[in-house]
């Protein structure tokens, strides 16, 4: 078996509504930062675990700050408005990376994207309210006949500025984005596009990719929306998780090893928690 040698660096989920999105997740017992902006038109919160992040997102109230698409260049705030314009979701799904440019120049000889990489930095803040530079180069792909999805490589130049352990303490445990499901539709195969993107060797007949920290992304052909429909985290256990959805009068469906949320009152994508288990390693 062959994991890949990335991580999930972190979930792009898109909303109309920011503060409601940011409200809902409290309520899930995550703990959400606060309202980032964007130069070319985005705004954002962000849920922080130990490797991995989730992303809200949104468009801000100026949108003649969002640049168009051009030739090599992707436009992030145009897809995401563009995204919100059909539907809200998980619109980005996006992997580690130590090098951003060669992951741009091996996607363009893939032939999975030729796009310039994109560097933007910005001032973070510490717990403390002290002011913190991030920065980072994100090199994008695409598959040609899945136009709902984006996917890139993310790499942090000072993650030292951007990872706080403060910031990944959450009242339900949660501890790192375990899965993502992508439903290519009753007629998709997109296995040679994610074994390229992700590098790794699919298990289950080309159903699953293994990542690294315990990782993975699913891909389901069935009816209904294509795209990126579900992820899951995880969570040390489900009892103590039950009762807070139910006193947050949130509805759910509880298995042995699971609790979901549907993509209705999860914001257009569905929420899964699984119980934390042994991590891939390298």
């Amino acid at each position: 078996m062959t994991i890949s040698k990335r991580r999930i660096d972190h979930l792009v989920l898109a909303v109309q509504d920011l503060d409601a999105a940011g409200a809902f997740y409290e309520r899930l017992g995550f703990q959400v930062g606060a309202r980032n902006r964007h130069p070319w038109g985005t705004e954002n919160r962000i849920v922080q675990f130990r490797s991995s992040f989730l992303e809200l997102i949104t468009v801000g109230e100026d949108r003649a700050l969002i640049p168009p698409h051009a030739n090599r260049h992707f436009s992030f705030g145009a897809f995401v408005r563009d995204y919100l314009e059909n539907r809200q979701g998980l619109a980005m799904f996006v992997l580690d990376s130590a090098d951003a440019e060669a992951d741009a120049a091996h996607f363009a000889r893939a032939r999975i994207g030729d796009y310039e990489p994109f560097f933007f930095e910005r001032k973070g803040r510490r717990p403390d309210g002290s002011e913190a530079r991030v920065a980072f180069t994100l090199a994008f792909s695409m598959a040609p006949d899945l136009p709902e999805v984006s996917f890139f490589t993310c790499q942090q130049h000072y993650p030292e500025a951007f990872w706080n352990p403060s910031f990944q303490i959450h009242a339900n445990g949660a501890s790192n984005v375990r899965s993502v499901t992508l439903n290519e539709g009753e007629t998709g195969s997109h296995t040679d596009f994610l074994s390229s993107f992700t590098g790794a060797e699919p298990l289950n007949g080309g159903r699953c990719f293994p990542l690294l920290n315990g990782g993975r992304l699913d891909r389901v052909t069935c009816a209904g929306p294509r795209g990126l429909t579900s992820f899951s985290v995880g969570v040390p256990e489900l009892g103590g998780l039950a009762e807070c959805l139910q006193a947050e009068h949130i509805p759910f469906e509880m298995r042995s090893d699971r609790i979901s949320i549907d993509s209705e009152a999860g914001f257009g994508v569905a929420i899964e928690f699984e119980v934390d288990g042994p991590e891939f390693v390298s």
